[in-house]
């Protein structure tokens, strides 16, 4: 089979931003094989029905490849000087950022070791602008979206592409492989056995329990032993015999999403304060919080000039929305009358949200619902605005319900490099299937569609 299509040798072809590169894998099996395996790996794990499917991996050149996960490591050190230096205790950082008290929770008692393991699982999302990537936030959290969903589109991906030998013609990190090497340094480096609680629940909206013991389950049959815990079991990690306790995790939940489904986090700080480390932190939430995006973008005074040549090259001009002065393109200006007189240009952000909640675009709505979401903003005291970026587009193959065979369409990619431990864990991607660009969230829109991208 002929894996490769050449794009540029295409008469006349607009094959996208030159970062996405000219080469794309073709579709390797009909139409309706490839459909019903990537449903197959993703049965039963909560995730939504898509209308619209990836017919192939998505393809990028090694060098973009390697430049998204040097950027996005990078970048991630620095949010996380950026995020401890807002004060030298928890409690100062609760008051600088402003926290809700429903995350004044779940604190392990050593604070060192509540710093040390804040960043053990991130997810930046990222979009490719006329002049390359532009990072436009980080989700830093255990319970981060992908992770599933790269690993079960990866596996489709392999078992598709794969020669007679198992040589596949792209390379990707794999996400629960990394992740287990995240685990077995995690446990060498505490001094306990690798036993590795998955906490989590099924209870939560749009998620069942297969969702938390796929990657158990893939843990176990590669030399770790895991398992997956309601907040009711969780006890059973702890209150047991030494040898069978489990000593680290994943805290694979928000405190938000239990709150909303009356779920109790006591289980959780007991397992705490019981010897068992879950990551990633609760201090993983100031990392998370945009308002540190915007303290790094504003620039740091310990930064090098190499470390502020990085933040600009890759980070968009992003605020903390209040009124003072900034710099904006080399010049002073009033920060709020710029954000009101300038919503085409912006985006407003909450500094707590996920999946595109409490994000406003400017070019969308009307100067007198900007004004008024920019007013409750400055009132709040924890929001951004960030500079727009148009997102570049990239052609791919697609499968849709009405169709019989793969088609072509030109997509603009939200990409999101997922981070174990320091190391690169491959790379996650979604998208609108009909080419338009925005709010990219897989759970509600009809044209909605992800995919795992891979280097070529």
């Amino acid at each position: 089979m002929d894996t490769y299509k050449d794009l540029g040798l295409v008469e006349d072809a607009d094959v996208g931003h030159p970062w996405f590169g000219r080469h794309r894998l073709r579709p390797a099996a009909p139409a309706e094989t490839i459909r019903r395996m990537l449903r197959h790996e993703l049965r039963d794990t909560g995730w939504p029905y898509q209308r619209l499917l990836p017919a192939a991996p998505m393809a990028i050149p090694r060098a973009s490849y390697a430049e998204v996960f040097r950027a996005a490591l990078a970048l991630t050190e620095l949010l996380r000087r950026t995020a401890l230096e807002t004060g030298p205790t928890t409690a100062d950082r609760l008051a600088a950022y402003r926290m809700p008290g429903t995350e004044d929770r779940l604190w392990l008692a050593d604070p060192f070791t509540e710093e040390r393991y804040a960043d053990c699982v991130v997810r930046p999302d990222l979009v490719i602008g006329p002049d390359g990537p532009r990072f436009l936030e980080f989700n830093v959290s255990g319970a981060l979206g992908g992770v599933v969903e790269t690993q079960s589109r990866l596996s489709v991906w392999r078992r598709l592409h794969a020669d007679a030998d198992g040589r596949t013609p792209f390379g990707s990190h794999s996400p629960f492989a990394v992740r287990a090497g995240m685990f077995r340094s995690l446990a060498a480096e505490r001094g306990v056995a690798p036993r590795v609680a998955v906490v989590g629940s099924a209870r939560v909206n749009g998620v069942e329990r297969r969702y938390f013991e796929m990657e158990a389950d893939h843990y176990n049959s590669h030399g770790l032993t895991a398992r997956f815990f309601e907040p009711e079991e969780l006890h059973e990690a702890w209150d047991c015999a030494p040898h069978l306790r489990h000593g680290i995790g994943l805290r694979n939940f928000t405190i938000p999403d239990w709150l909303e489904v009356g779920l109790d986090t006591a289980p959780v700080q007991d397992a705490l304060d019981n010897g068992c480390l879950l990551v990633g932190t609760q201090t993983s939430t100031f990392m998370h919080s945009k308002v540190t995006m915007g303290l790094l973008s504003e620039g740091r005074p310990w930064m090098t000039a190499a470390e502020r040549a990085l933040v600009d090259r890759y980070l968009p001009w992003t605020r903390v929305l209040a009124e003072r002065k900034t710099e904006r393109e080399g010049r002073t200006v009033d920060l709020l009358p710029f954000v009101l007189e300038n919503r085409e240009l912006l985006v407003l952000k909450a500094g707590l949200g996920e999946s595109g909640k409490q994000v406003v675009i400017g070019r969308e709505v009307e100067q007198a619902g900007w004004e008024s979401a920019v007013g409750e903003a400055v009132a709040c005291g924890t929001s951004i605005v960030q500079e727009f970026v148009a997102p570049q587009t990239c052609r791919v193959a697609l499968i849709a319900d009405d169709r019989d065979e793969p088609y072509e369409a030109d997509v603009a990619p939200v990409l999101g490099p997922l981070l174990f431990g320091g190391r690169p864990a491959g790379l996650f991607c979604r998208f609108f299937g009909d080419g338009s660009a925005g709010i990219v969230s897989v759970r509600g829109h009809t044209s909605s569609s992800d995919n795992v991208t891979v280097a070529v």
